[in-house]
């Protein structure tokens, strides 16, 4: 009887049996499945942002307070308050790698040993994960696997297939990854799926050719029939693929009971007490699946700022019966400022401090912590290195420079920085990303212009000094920039590609394109091939503003991702493929980098001079200046 068991197990989960006192027999339809509560703790989208992040401001009893947020260290304290509680589920719902400086030094290997000071029990492969190719995805990987914890057995995606003899892949396509993993709680055991954003990975990373990406569904639900015949009930999926695409997938899976979600850098929740209204959803959000039944999805905002925490409670049907739970923001307990008396804001005092965190302790949306010791050992022998560098100090802003991916997105990528308050909804867009089009046009001796996507640009910069660090995250990536002569009826096309990409084809909103050198009016709510209107061109000599010649050549300067013809540059990418571009060898970093250094204080562009005279969303919005 005991060589049977398993499999005798096994069919009786799948078929709806139970081992009785007599063998196997049936289950009484009260009580088929035991009760089970579970915890999911998760974090998502921390790309390499290992430090914290000084002077973000929220309200605390209605007055502006500034604190240190986030950080790798403080997210490992977090997760160490589960370390003696039964059934928690530890996850990161991917884009570990790429955004800083720690990136740009130890390619993941600093990521890598920040992680394995929580040790998470399954991650899910981000669309980041594969800036530096398969290869790079490698190097990262191996690094994880030397911190003796779990996570690198469940580096999950249900739809990315390495081919076998690539890096992913030596010996099969599960070296490095796989579709699902299970874990037990109190004898029950659970599945977690993992699911890769497909297009945005194809288009904006730079994974191998030989590397397939199957339909995000089709590969989940495949996973989950694989759980199911194992009798497995209890299904989690690992998702990267952005808040909204886990909603739709909901209501096309069977057999799900949560997602735990990444990519959109969603901030879920109530936080207006502490100021933020920028959330996009309730935490957590409750769908219905295919067969449905309740399904529970989360996200914890970005960069190492918050953790999520939900918790699932499965009936004896097997069902999940009811979910609660929390994203919070990750604060420092030592030191909090406060405008003084001249509007300049400084360290309060001892019983200051004492008030802001009793109020607080009184508002689950925020938790205040000190970093993990041992997290933060860790992340001094890699500070160390790189503190000098970092620090050098290249110029300053004096104007606060927020981020907006397309004009009218529902997400604020600004939230908590001074000045960029309702930033995504002004007609200009986003003021980094025009001047950083700016630097690229002003290092490139030969172009009358140059175009930018939004989503190469990383971060919103406040008014601060501005350190080599800072530059290089705005600018993450490896990329370089390149000269292009394109007539002015094929930039026209550029442009509206790369709108088609985000509006049309369901690809990034990184796509929305940006511009120095160029401006027109923009209407999202228009058929492709019309929503680009008025399109002007600036002259570099005289500064006049004239009409774009359709039939004149201009020489363009962009990033050579996008040249590429990825992230839906598909005319810039015909135009490449041919040969027919000059390679600066200039990093797109360093020519910011330049820009800066010359400047004596940086403010915003000149409206007149920014790409968005005037913007219409898809909604047929008219947005204000």
């Amino acid at each position: 009887m005991k060589a049977f068991a398993p499999v005798a197990r096994k069919v009786a989960l799948v078929l709806g049996l139970c081992f009785t006192a007599g063998g196997l027999g049936s289950c009484s339809d009260d009580d088929p499945y035991p009760e089970l509560s579970l915890t999911v703790a998760h974090i998502n989208d921390h790309h390499s942002n290992l430090e914290p992040l000084a002077d973000f401001e929220i309200t605390v009893d209605g007055q502006k307070t500034r604190v240190d947020l986030g950080g790798m260290a403080r997210v490992a304290q977090a997760f160490s308050a589960y370390d003696n509680r039964p059934n928690v589920l530890r996850l990161h719902a991917g884009d570990a790698i790429t955004g800083t400086s720690y990136f740009t030094f130890f390619k993941g290997e600093a990521d890598a040993a920040l992680m394995n000071t929580i040790c998470f029990d399954a991650m899910a492969l981000g669309n980041h994960e594969f800036d530096e190719g398969d290869a790079g995805l490698k190097i990262f990987l191996d690094a994880l696997a030397k911190g003796g914890c779990r996570t690198p057995t469940a580096v999950l995606s249900s739809n990315v297939v390495p081919r076998v003899g690539t890096p992913l892949a030596s010996r099969s396509a599960q070296d490095y990854i796989r579709p699902y993993a299970i874990k037990e709680f109190s004898g029950v055991k659970v599945g977690i799926v993992g699911v890769t954003v497909k297009q945005k990975t194809q288009q904006s990373s730079r994974p191998l050719a030989t590397t397939e990406f199957l339909d995000e569904v089709i590969g989940a639900q495949s996973a989950i029939d694989a759980l199911k015949a194992q009798g497995i009930r209890h299904i989690i999926v690992l998702s990267h693929q952005g808040y909204s695409a886990d909603k739709a997938m909901a209501a096309k899976l069977t057999d799900v009971d949560a997602i735990v979600g990444g990519d959109s850098h969603s901030l879920l929740g109530d936080f207006t007490a502490l100021g933020l209204t920028s959330a996009e959803g309730p935490y957590p959000t409750e769908a219905r699946n295919k067969d449905g039944n309740l399904v529970c999805i989360g996200q914890a905002w970005e960069y190492a700022k918050a953790i999520g925490e939900m918790q699932l409670s499965f009936d004896t049907q097997g069902r999940l019966a009811r979910c609660s739970g929390q994203a919070s923001l990750l604060i420092g307990n030592a030191s909090f400022k406060r405008a003084n008396a001249t509007g300049s804001f400084v360290a309060v005092d001892d019983a200051t401090r004492a008030t802001i965190l009793a109020r607080i302790a009184t508002v689950p949306a925020v938790k205040a912590l000190a970093p993990s010791s041992t997290a933060s050992t860790a992340l001094t022998g890699f500070s160390s290195q790189v503190a000098a560098k970092r620090a050098e100090v290249i110029g300053s802003v004096n104007e606060a420079l927020c981020l907006v991916r397309d004009p009218g997105e529902s997400t604020n990528r600004s939230t908590g920085v001074a000045g960029c308050e309702g930033a995504n909804l002004r007609a200009r867009g986003s003021d980094i990303s025009q001047v950083v089009a700016e630097a690229f046009l002003a290092g490139s001796l030969r172009a009358d212009v140059s175009i930018q996507n939004g989503g190469g640009v990383r971060i919103a910069l406040p008014v601060k000094s501005i350190s080599f660090d800072d530059a290089l995250r705005v600018l993450p990536f490896s990329n370089v920039l390149v000269e292009l002569t394109l007539t002015g009826a094929q930039i026209r096309t550029v442009l509206e590609d790369a709108l088609a990409n985000h509006l049309d084809a369901g690809g990034s909103t990184g796509s929305h394109p940006y511009a120095a050198g160029l401006r027109w009016d923009l209407d999202m709510s228009k058929a492709r091939g019309s929503r680009i209107a008025q399109l002007e061109v600036k002259n570099r000599t005289t500064g006049q503003w004239s009409a774009i010649d359709p039939a004149r050549n201009y020489v363009v300067v962009t990033n050579d991702f996008i040249a590429s013809g990825q992230d839906g540059y598909t005319t810039f990418g015909t135009i490449y493929k041919e040969g027919r571009f000059v390679n600066t060898y200039l990093l797109y970093s360093q020519t910011f980098i330049d820009y800066l250094k010359v400047r004596p204080a940086v403010v915003r562009p000149p409206r007149a001079d920014y790409a968005h005279k005037s913007v219409v969303t898809k909604a047929g919005l008219t947005l204000q200046e």
